[in-house]
């Protein structure tokens, strides 16, 4: 993380008034802690029924010790550390070479390619599983060309069960390894490189003895991320799991099967396993930095040979880029696919743009876009607000009141989005206004709540990033100049993050624009985001009407992303 400045510097920090952010601790902690205690008391039979509300209920223990008992509960858990373990080796298998060639090699098309190769981490993961089903499917593009060549009867294989969820979570998350691998490839220094050659060092024992030690920080950190989007991972796990259950879809099943004591249960577990997890990662991070950190003029890429070399090598960069980008044409072609009109064929005999009138002409389809819009755009807004103000306090009070505003930010993005949707729905399923509890299940605010939730580590890091950046120096400025605190925080500080702010800003929006998990379990037939929607047209059959909303979904996340994130002071 970015140091952030001294919180005494020049008395700003040291005057900056500690009761406004002792409110804001106190609503961040009611709104991202608080509905995880009162989870962890329903299952503990602490609440609800029990200590709150005046009792304790044995129900709580007698579900742990249910949970314990249960074969499938320990299946599941299991299932989701080897799943989350392998999908870390898998994605550090596609994306740390890739972060090397793209990196390290001079070629032509290179800067074009290397944005290219990042951008499934820009498609929405329900969205990416969709066209995974679509392009890898039994009946996808892929299957049935090869049964069409090799005369098969039937499918050439089915997409489903541990080894497609393994595949989807490999094409989605390689970039982590990749983006930061490359990162860290630009900031090494060529004098390492130099005075290994000059110790007798072959390109093979410099990469073992010298390289990859001063990659392991970044490739420590892009494990822990892959690790914990993988335990939090619902889309594949739902759509291919089929029989093969884990913790996210194992919570989402008992919910909807009326068990609500073990979904409370398997909330607590999962919830426990993640911050283990995070901690545990966090430590060996820690562990493989380095002490010193040696910066100077990067290496210069090798230049791929002779023109035959490097004509095979732009062929092989683009043959890999339109490899990957498959899945995201594959929904386009899908949203053109007349209803019944492809049944056995390769590839689809006709193509039209009936889905898309079909969805533009009828208000009720278009609902689901107009309601994801909102929702989105509501958290977002909230989210940069309450995530500056977090990371404000967190630069000016650097004592326990920045470590807890910073902890409160910070904690969402540990826990799984299953894990707050059902914490959501346990703590917002009471009307006790004198503990903090209010009904709303079943109102139009819920979803965009545990969107906020979602969104804030996003806003919160990326402001604390654009504020570690300022210099001191140009609040007392301002200051000396008769600024009072409001407008020095609108006419300096706001200015000078917004670039790392609206970054943040544009992540958190696609984020909540293609949320799938969380909807699943609050999302009513009123409040039915686009994900729902898809999900919907899937079971109808209405594969080309899932296409469309998969095209919007995207393109939507696109025009946020090209509006909100490239990182430009707007004047």
């Amino acid at each position: 993380m970015t140091a952030a400045p001294r919180a005494g510097a020049g008395g700003v920090g040291r005057d900056a008034p500690r009761a406004p952010y002792l409110l804001l601790a106190a609503v961040l902690a009611w709104l991202v802690g608080y509905p995880l205690l009162i989870t962890l008391l329903e299952a503990l039979g602490l609440a609800g029924g029990g200590a709150i509300s005046g009792g304790a209920t044995a129900g709580g223990s007698a579900a742990f010790a249910e949970f314990f008992r249960r074969s499938d509960e320990w299946m599941a858990l299991w299932r989701t550390l080897w799943i989350s373990a392998a999908s870390v080796l898998l994605a550090a298998l596609v994306g740390v070479p890739l972060g090397f060639i793209f990196e390290r090699s001079e070629f032509p098309g290179r800067r074009i390619l290397g944005a290219l190769v990042a951008l499934p981490v820009a498609l929405p993961p329900l969205v990416g599983v969709i066209a995974f089903l679509f392009l890898y499917g039994e009946s996808g593009f892929v299957s049935r060309g090869v049964q069409a060549v090799l005369g098969l009867d039937g499918p050439a294989w089915r997409l489903h069960g541990a080894g497609a969820i393994l595949l989807v979570h490999a094409y989605s998350m390689y970039v982590y390894f990749y983006l930061f691998t490359r990162a860290a490839l630009s900031r090494l220094d060529a004098a390492l490189f130099e005075a290994a050659a000059s110790l007798g060092a072959g390109r093979v024992r410099t990469l073992w003895r010298v390289t990859l030690p001063m990659l392991r920080p970044a490739l420590a950190g892009a494990a822990i991320l892959t690790f914990m989007t993988s335990l939090a991972s619902f889309s594949a796990p739902y759509i291919f799991g089929g029989g093969f259950r884990v913790m996210t879809t194992q919570i989402v099943f008992s919910k909807l099967n009326g068990d609500v004591a073990m979904a409370q249960v398997e909330t607590v577990v999962l919830a426990a396993v993640a911050l283990a997890g995070l901690v545990a990662m966090q430590w060996a991070d820690r562990a493989v930095s380095p002490r010193g950190a040696v910066r100077g003029v990067a290496p210069a890429r090798t230049s791929v040979g002779g023109p035959l070399a490097r004509g095979l090598a732009a062929a092989a960069g683009w043959g890999l880029t339109v490899l990957l980008l498959l899945p995201h044409a594959t929904v386009v072609l899908i949203s053109f696919v007349p209803p019944g009109t492809w049944t056995r064929e390769a590839l689809p005999p006709e193509l039209s743009l009936g889905n898309y009138l079909q969805v533009f002409a009828d208000p009720e389809r278009l609902r689901p876009v107009a309601n994801s819009l909102w929702m989105a755009l509501a958290a977002t807004l909230v989210a940069v607000a309450l995530g500056l103000a977090a990371a404000r306090g967190a630069v000016l009070h650097r004592g326990r009141l920045g470590r807890l505003l910073e902890g409160l930010v910070s904690l969402p993005w540990a826990v799984p989005g299953t894990v707050f949707a059902v914490a959501l729905a346990t703590t917002m399923g009471v009307h006790q206004p004198w503990v903090g509890r209010f009904v709303l299940i079943g109102t139009p605010l819920l979803l965009p709540l545990a969107y906020l939730l979602r969104d804030l580590p996003l806003t919160g890091r990326a402001a604390l990033s654009g504020l570690g950046q300022l210099d001191p120096a140009l609040e007392e400025a301002a200051a000396s100049l008769g600024a009072g605190r409001g407008r020095t925080l609108r006419r300096v500080v706001v200015p000078l993050v917004w670039p790392a702010l609206a970054a943040g800003a544009a992540l958190a929006f696609i984020t909540a624009l293609g949320d799938f998990v969380t909807s699943v379990v609050l999302y009513t037939y009123e409040t039915r985001p686009i994900s729902m929607e898809i999900l919907g047209a899937l079971r109808l059959q209405e594969l080309g009407v899932a296409g469309v909303y998969g095209v919007l979904l995207t393109a939507a996340g696109a025009a946020a992303f090209a509006l909100w994130g490239r990182g430009e002071v707007r004047r």
